[in-house]
C-alpha cells in the first residue's frame, strides 16, 4: 500500500491550466460565482416542461409556515387532517395548532430520553448506543407515527385555541437549553446509579426532573389548554341574498344587511380529545408508513422497527413497511385519486429550487454546470447517507398521462406562501422515484400482500442503521 501524500503542486498547476483552457468552465464559473450554484444550474427548458397543472388536484386551505423550526412532520400531518376536516364540515379554511403538539412532543421526548438513560445505565458514555440516545434528546424532528402517538394521547386543538409563540416559530434557543438540562439530568442519574442508588429511587428522581422540564416548556410556549371554545362558520355555497317571497318584486333579492348569516359550529369547553374524536373524520391509527428503500440489506416485504426512536415512551418505537416502487406509487395514486392527501418524507435538498418551486433533476442541471455526472442510484444514496429523508410535506395532486401513469406531483409545503408557487411545488415523477422514501397510506389502499406484512414480527434496526431519518 502506497503512503498517503499531500496534493502535488505540479498537479494543482495542471488542474488550473486545464480548467482555464475550457471555455465552458469559464462561463460556468462566471454564472455560479455571481448568481450561485442553483441559479446558474437552472434549465429553463426543464421548468417549461414541468407544468404546474394536474389532472387530479385537491382543494386545500391556506399555506402554513413552520418558520425557523423543525416541525415539518407536524405541519404535513396536520395539513392532511385539516383537509379532511374542512371538507367534512364544509369550512372554507382551517388550521390546527401546531404549537399544541409541539409542547407535548417536547415533554414526551424529554421523558423518553430519561427513560432510555435509565435503560442503559451501564452503557459506556462513548458506546454507539448511548451516543445515539444522547444525540439531540428533545430535538424538533419526527415521523408520522410520532405525530399519531401524540394525537392518540393528547388530541388536537384549533390554532385559535393555542396560537404560535416566539419559541415555536424559532425553536433553537428553547431546545438548546432544554437539551442541556436533560443531559445534566442524565449525568446525575448515571452518577447516582454508579454510587448504588436503586432503579426505583432513580425513577422517582426522573419524575422530579420532569417538573423542571414542564416549567421550561410552559415558560417557552405557554401552558396548553385543557378545554377551549370553538367557533367556525360553514361555507355558504348558496345565494347570500334572501329572496322576497311576498309583495311587489317578490322575485328580487332582499337587501343585504352585511351580517354573516352562515351556519355556525359552536362548542363551549370542549377538550382536545373530544375535538379530535368529534371533528376529525380520520383515525390516525388507520394509516401505515410505507418505505421505498431498495437496499439489499433491507429486503422488501418486511416490517422494520428502529430502536430508541419513540417520542412517547409507552407507544413504542417507529415501524416501517418496506415495499417495491411500483407498490409504493400505486398506493399513492389510488389515495390521491380518491380525494385524500398524503404525508410524505424525502430529501428536499436534492435538485430543488426553493424559490421557484421545483423538485426535478432535469431542471437543476448541476451535472451540466460542473461538467460531471451524478451517478448514485437510490440505494447507494441511502447507504452512503447522501440522501436520507430530512423533510416532510403533503402530496395534494398528481398528473396522469394518456396511459394513466403519473408524470408529476403537486406538493404542499410548510415554508409559507412566498416560497415555491404560492407555497406549492411541482415534483417530477423521476424525482419522486429517486428521493421520496416514505408515504403515509390508508390501509384500504394497501395491496393484500402488504396488509399481510402488518402482522409479521418487525426486524429490529439499530438507530444508526440506514433506513430513514427524522424529518425537520
Amino acid at each position: 500500500m502506497s503512503d498517503v501524500k499531500a496534493l502535488d503542486p505540479a498537479l494543482l498547476k495542471q488542474y488550473s491550466t486545464d480548467f482555464n483552457a475550457d471555455r465552458a468552465n469559464l462561463v460556468a464559473a462566471n454564472a455560479a460565482v455571481s448568481s450561485g450554484v442553483l441559479a446558474a444550474a437552472t434549465d429553463y427548458k426543464g421548468e417549461r416542461v414541468l407544468q404546474n397543472d394536474f389532472s387530479i388536484e385537491l382543494k386545500q386551505g391556506s399555506i402554513t409556515n413552520q418558520r425557523s423550526s423543525g416541525r415539518c412532520w407536524m405541519f404535513a400531518a396536520l395539513n392532511t387532517l385539516r383537509y379532511e376536516l374542512m371538507h367534512r364540515w364544509n369550512l372554507e379554511d382551517f388550521e390546527f395548532s401546531e404549537t399544541y403538539l409541539f409542547f407535548w412532543d417536547a415533554m414526551e421526548k424529554s421523558n423518553t430520553y430519561l427513560e432510555n438513560v435509565l435503560a442503559t445505565l451501564d452503557e459506556p458514555l462513548d458506546s454507539r448506543v448511548f451516543e445515539a440516545i444522547n444525540y439531540g434528546p428533545a430535538d424538533d424532528g419526527g415521523w408520522w407515527q410520532m405525530f399519531a402517538d401524540l394525537v392518540n394521547k393528547y388530541g388536537l386543538v384549533p390554532k385559535s385555541a393555542y396560537p404560535e409563540s416566539a419559541n415555536s416559530k424559532s425553536s433553537d434557543a428553547f431546545k438548546q437549553y432544554l437539551n442541556t438540562k436533560l443531559r445534566e439530568f442524565a449525568s446525575d442519574l448515571r452518577d447516582r446509579h454508579a454510587a448504588g442508588t436503586s432503579l426505583d429511587e432513580l425513577r422517582a428522581l426522573k419524575n422530579a426532573d420532569m417538573a423542571t422540564v414542564y416549567r421550561m416548556c410552559a415558560i417557552a410556549l405557554g401552558e396548553p389548554p385543557e378545554r377551549f371554545d370553538f367557533l367556525a362558520r360553514t361555507s355558504d355555497d348558496k345565494d347570500d341574498g334572501k329572496k322576497k317571497t311576498t309583495g311587489e318584486g317578490a322575485s328580487e333579492k332582499a337587501a343585504k344587511t352585511g351580517k354573516d348569516e352562515r351556519p355556525q359550529i359552536r362548542e363551549f369547553g370542549i377538550t382536545p380529545m373530544e375535538f379530535y374524536k368529534k371533528y376529525v373524520p380520520v383515525d390516525v391509527n388507520d394509516l401505515v408508513t410505507l418505505c421505498n428503500v431498495p437496499m439489499e440489506s433491507r429486503p422488501f416485504g418486511k416490517r422494520y422497527r428502529i430502536r430508541f426512536s419513540a417520542n412517547v415512551a409507552e407507544a413504542g418505537d417507529m415501524e416501517f413497511v418496506n415495499v417495491p416502487l411500483d407498490v409504493f406509487k400505486k398506493a399513492a395514486v389510488g389515495q390521491i385519486s380518491d380525494g385524500h392527501p398524503i404525508w410524505f418524507a424525502c430529501d428536499c435538498m436534492q435538485f430543488s429550487l426553493r424559490g421557484d418551486g421545483y423538485f426535478d433533476c432535469d431542471t437543476v442541471r448541476v451535472d451540466q454546470l460542473f461538467g460531471t455526472k451524478f451517478t448514485f442510484d437510490k440505494a447507494k444514496g441511502l447507504e452512503y447517507g447522501d440522501c436520507p429523508s430530512n423533510h416532510a410535506m403533503t402530496l395534494t395532486g398528481v398528473n396522469l398521462d394518456a396511459d394513466g401513469r403519473p408524470n408529476r406531483w403537486k406538493v404542499e409545503n410548510s415554508w409559507g406562501k412566498d416560497n415555491g408557487q404560492d407555497g406549492y411545488y411541482v415534483a417530477s415523477d423521476a424525482w419522486f422515484d429517486r428521493y421520496v422514501t416514505e408515504l403515509i397510506i390508508r390501509k384500504e389502499y394497501l395491496d393484500e400482500t402488504t396488509r399481510e406484512i402488518l402482522a409479521d414480527q418487525p426486524v429490529e434496526l439499530e438507530p444508526w442503521e440506514p433506513l430513514t431519518k427524522r424529518s425537520r
